[in-house]
């Protein structure tokens, strides 16, 4: 079982306020970010960091995300309970989580194998159960689709087509386009079959790996 105490709670509080504070106001997604324990995600080293407002490493080349980044891509998706969401980019299991607090119903895809498997027993210990899928996350799960929401946690070179192929009629995805330094993230929603395309802010991601995304 996870500890998760009182001290913990009140670094959470304050990381929700801190979000806020940085225009976050999805209650859903704060009220989220306020339940999952993320210093669950840490090793003993970096635990006294888990409710800093940072991203840090968690082997194999990648990070957990920066909480703001994490509330920034979550709030623009809209999720509603009971929607189907494709995560591409399962990595530490803590995105996934925050989709699942807030009742969606998760298929996750992760690209590193060792991080599959090691997320893949981990989550479920926390209380999240995603359905969990290794392999081309660039690809998406087509065998699953259409999905209402799609969230990419990794930098593309270019929007999928395949991605934006198993988007819902009015559906949304949220995905970080640029280079290997900084992305631009989109928000790209899906009309009558046809895609409309929104820009926000830079942001800076690992790789998005695959046939559509980065060769190694």
């Amino acid at each position: 079982m996870i500890e998760d105490n009182y001290k913990q709670r009140g670094l959470r509080n304050k990381l929700v306020k801190k979000l806020r504070e940085k225009g976050i106001f999805d209650e859903g997604v704060l009220s989220a970010i306020g339940k999952v324990p993320r210093h669950a995600f840490f090793d003993d080293a970096l635990l006294v960091h888990a409710y800093e407002d940072k991203a840090f490493p968690i082997g194999e080349g990648q990070t957990i995300s920066q909480p703001f980044t994490v509330a920034f891509q979550t709030e623009k998706l809209k999720i509603k309970p009971g929607e189907k969401v494709l995560e591409i980019g399962t990595g530490s299991g803590y995105q996934a989580a925050i989709l699942v607090e807030m009742g969606a119903k998760v298929y996750t895809i992760e690209y590193n194998n060792k991080l599959y498997e090691r997320t893949r027993k981990f989550l479920p210990l926390l209380g999240y159960q995603p359905f969990f899928f290794y392999g081309d996350g660039s690809k998406g799960i087509p065998a699953k689709a259409p999905y209402d929401k799609i969230i990419v946690t990794a930098g593309a070179p270019v929007v999928p087509t395949a991605l934006t192929d198993q988007l819902a009629d009015g559906g949304i995805l949220i995905i970080p386009v640029g280079d290997r330094e900084r992305q631009k993230m989109l928000r790209i929603t899906k009309l009558n079959g046809k895609l409309k395309q929104e820009e926000f802010e830079f942001f800076a991601f690992v790789p998005l790996l695959g046939e559509q995304g980065w060769k190694q």
